[in-house]
């Protein structure tokens, strides 16, 4: 009998520590905060946005402002400014080639380019963009989690208003 309980203790310890791998439930209570500084602009010229579009909350609330910019040197890009969402496991940023990415079916059908984990879940942010990316297809940020397949929230891009100085 002691034998049995041993390997019982045995399994359920191992099955709690990858209960807790899967869901990392510390990440739904603490936050990482970032503040990344706008990239500099070389040689005096003005970054400019091409597009931009509000973050919406899905699953998690979510807000704040997702512009691309298109950098003197040629280069863009993603910037999120006072952004905010729930923070969670595995969760990614993801260009969607769809209007908007209302829905992790939108996500899924549509097409997606990943742009690599969230640095946080609030704060200021900026994530370099492939040059041949056609942002004619790629038309809205998702916020992402990878190991549950969720859309925490979303931006549908939309050309930029006004340049901003940066």
């Amino acid at each position: 009998m002691k034998t049995w309980k041993k390997l019982a203790i045995a399994v359920g310890a191992v099955a709690v520590l990858l209960a807790w791998y899967a869901f990392r439930p510390e990440r739904f209570v603490l936050n990482r905060q970032v503040d990344e500084a706008f990239p500099a602009v070389q040689g005096g010229v003005l970054a400019q946005p091409l597009v931009s579009g509000n973050f919406y909350s899905i699953l998690h609330p979510t807000g704040g402002t997702a512009t691309i910019y298109q950098m003197g040197d040629g280069t863009r890009v993603l910037r999120f400014t006072s952004f905010r969402t729930s923070n969670g496991p595995d969760v990614h940023v993801y260009l969607v080639a769809a209007d908007d990415a209302k829905d992790a079916a939108a996500v899924r059908q549509a097409g997606f380019v990943d742009l690599g984990e969230l640095k946080g879940n609030i704060g200021d942010q900026n994530y370099t963009l492939g040059s041949e990316l056609n942002l004619a297809k790629y038309r809205a940020v998702s916020i992402w989690c990878k190991r549950f397949s969720v859309n925490f929230g979303a931006a549908a891009l939309r050309p930029a208003e006004t340049p901003q100085n940066h």
